[in-house]
């Protein structure tokens, strides 16, 4: 079994759910113009797939998080979530994290 040690520390920022989702299946905020907030600060890993998609650890404590939230390394890098779950082990906290599936966000231009 591998074990993915954690290389960043994370924020999550989240926005109000549930959202619709559009005909391509995209989740859409009901007020685009929403600012997330942050929810805190964990240690985690983001690692980058042959496919171009990013793999993330987040730690337990920063459940829930739902796709179209964002998280940051504090580096200017942030990454929208796709896809989310929790993965528990019942009676072994030590090993819970949440998985996701995250897409680089571009930098933004001044």
């Amino acid at each position: 079994m591998a074990v993915v040690l954690p290389n960043a520390m994370l924020t999550v920022y989240v926005l109000a759910h549930p959202w619709a989702r559009d005909a391509n299946g995209v989740p859409v905020p009901p007020n685009p113009s929403q600012k997330p907030a942050p929810r805190g600060t964990w240690p985690g890993s983001v690692l980058e797939q042959p496919d171009g998609s990013w793999s993330v650890r987040l730690d337990p404590q920063a459940w829930p998080v739902k796709e179209g939230d964002t998280i940051s390394d504090g580096t200017g890098r942030s990454w929208t979530l796709s896809s989310t779950r929790q993965h528990a082990v019942p009676g072994i906290p030590d090993v819970d994290y949440v998985q996701a599936v995250g897409t680089l966000n571009p930098p933004e231009v001044a």
